[in-house]
């Protein structure tokens, strides 16, 4: 699925090709249609994004929510001399009035056509986004040292922390020394906070970068000596799908175990199981009376 730097880059292409034009907006699959036409010929005003969610806004507080999900895409052409006809099953395709850009929408888990309060309630719901300069991480403390979850199960929580996948939730537990299985209530405010300014460097990144790499300068390919990384997600990283591999800094093989429905990736060297006496107590089995 795609993560949240994934999502501002989008807005950002969005925002270049089409904020401030009137545009012609249409469904050529037919699942967007009567939406659709509701904006077509109005002015495009911008694009946001929050965490995984995309908002697009049209004149007369007409808002198109995006939600990728595993495999949407949507891809925006510019500087084009002609707008080719659509290719498979688009549902939703805006094209600038002068005919110079275009963008199609495919396989998106939600695309819909709402209004300013509704956007606002969506945006509620979710937790602050490492890649926005009004994100407040205290929000997302607060939920995770009151919480006896696995941290790895709650940064992936929309609800806590908006824009972090799966990709970046491997990798900066790693990056940081924190077990995914560690209960969100034993982290140390400063580990959160190391944690929270390592995932803004990260995603800022990846923004720029249009992919995730995570590795410090000593452990790319070229200081290490080694091949790149060959994987469909791209980019270079610790732990995520090297199930098996040695760690890039200790050797030891990475371990992987599902956590809440997703593949969890990690060091059992480099980031240590948690134990406390409350965890120990709840693991220890139990003992008959004492004679």
């Amino acid at each position: 699925m795609p993560e949240g730097h994934t999502l501002r880059r989008l807005a950002d292409d969005l925002d270049a090709a089409f904020a401030g034009s009137l545009v012609q907006v249409g469904s050529p699959q037919g699942r967007f249609a009567a939406d659709a036409a509701v904006v077509d010929g109005s002015r495009l005003l911008g694009a946001d994004s929050l965490g995984k969610h995309l908002f697009v806004d049209f004149e007369h507080d007409h808002v198109i929510h995006v939600h990728l999900g595993l495999i949407g895409g949507f891809d925006v052409r510019t500087d084009v001399e002609e707008v080719p006809l659509p290719v498979g099953q688009v549902r939703l395709r805006i094209v600038r009035a002068d005919g110079s850009a275009y963008a199609d929408l495919r396989g998106a888990t939600r695309c819909e056509l709402i209004g300013p309060a509704l956007r606002d309630e969506i945006r509620a719901r979710l937790g602050p986004d490492p890649l926005r300069a009004d994100a407040d991480p205290d929000r997302a403390w607060r939920r995770i040292k009151a919480s006896h979850r696995p941290i790895g199960d709650l940064l992936m929580d929309q609800a806590v922390l908006a824009g972090v996948g799966n990709v970046y939730r491997a990798e900066v537990l790693f990056r940081n020394r924190v077990h995914p299985l560690r209960p969100g209530r034993t982290l140390r405010v400063g580990q959160w906070r190391a944690i929270w300014a390592d995932l803004v460097e990260l995603m800022r990144e990846g923004v720029v970068l249009n992919r995730i790499d995570t590795v410090r300068p000593e452990h790319t390919p070229e200081a290490m000596g080694r091949d790149p990384r060959r994987d469909d997600h791209g980019g270079e990283v610790y732990v995520y799908r090297r199930t098996g591999q040695p760690c890039l800094v200790c050797g030891t093989p990475i371990r992987t175990e599902v956590l809440v429905g997703r593949n969890s990736f990690w060091c059992s060297q480099c980031q240590p199981t948690f134990r406390s006496r409350a965890v120990e107590s709840i693991r220890a089995p139990a003992r008959g009376p004492r004679s």
